[in-house]
């Protein structure tokens, strides 16, 4: 297992950001890489709240982690501190023992000149899930929440 550390600039107050990370709706939309889409099943966003999150390939070449197209994930909010933190815990849908695990998503906030610092951190990561695939996904987030929160 092994950790990822992402971060990006984002020219909004941490306010608006921090309500993208607990709308469902909003989430759909950000929180997903390119060429694929994104299902929230549930959404609970309180602590000890449950998700449970779906990303579809858009084309039929992509292989999925739950089933051959798709990445399902669930898991629960562990810590909510409005405008500044959350904290999640989440496992993937999985029959591949390569896969499995609980792994934890840190997001933080800071208020820096011009907006906002977002910080992402992946922590215990199956060692089948590449590095540079999570990296890659994560950056194309945070650039899809940078978009939808500054626009």
């Amino acid at each position: 297992m092994y950790a990822t550390r992402m971060s990006w600039h984002v020219k909004a107050p941490r306010a608006a950001v921090y309500r993208m990370l607990v709308d469902a709706d909003a989430l759909a939309k950000w929180r997903v890489p390119d060429g694929m889409s994104s299902e929230v099943h549930t959404f609970e966003p309180r602590e000890g709240g449950a998700f449970r999150i779906s990303l579809t390939y858009d084309l039929p070449t992509g292989t999925g982690k739950s089933g051959s197209h798709t990445d399902t994930y669930h898991g629960r909010f562990l810590r909510l501190v409005p405008d500044e933190l959350v904290v999640e815990e989440f496992e993937f849908e999985t029959g591949d023992p390569g896969l499995r695990g609980t792994m934890t998503m840190t997001t933080t906030l800071t208020e820096v000149d011009g907006g906002t610092e977002v910080v992402v951190l992946h922590e215990g990561i199956p060692d089948a899930v590449p590095a540079d695939q999570n990296e890659e996904g994560t950056r194309m987030a945070l650039a899809n929440l940078a978009r939808l929160v500054e626009g």
